[in-house]
């Protein structure tokens, strides 16, 4: 059985502003921005955590002190 052209028509153009819509979500979520601005607030919380910042800390002064005997030797 033929559909009529008008309904045709009206659900091309609903499915059209759907596809527009989803393809600006996935812009969105994919903004180079966004992704960076969630990586360096994910990173900043790991960092803040002292079960990491501490070794963290410890390493440094480690590497900083094995690098200041070795230029002073």
């Amino acid at each position: 059985m033929a559909r009529d052209p008008d309904t045709i028509e009206r659900e091309i153009v609903k499915a059209r502003e759907a596809l527009a819509s989803t393809l600006d979500q996935l812009g969105e979520k994919a903004s180079p921005k966004r992704l960076a601005d969630n990586a360096k607030t994910t990173v900043r919380a790991k960092l803040d955590d002292p079960r990491v910042k501490f070794p963290l800390i410890g390493v440094g002064a480690l590497v900083a002190t094995l690098l200041l005997r070795k230029l002073f030797r």
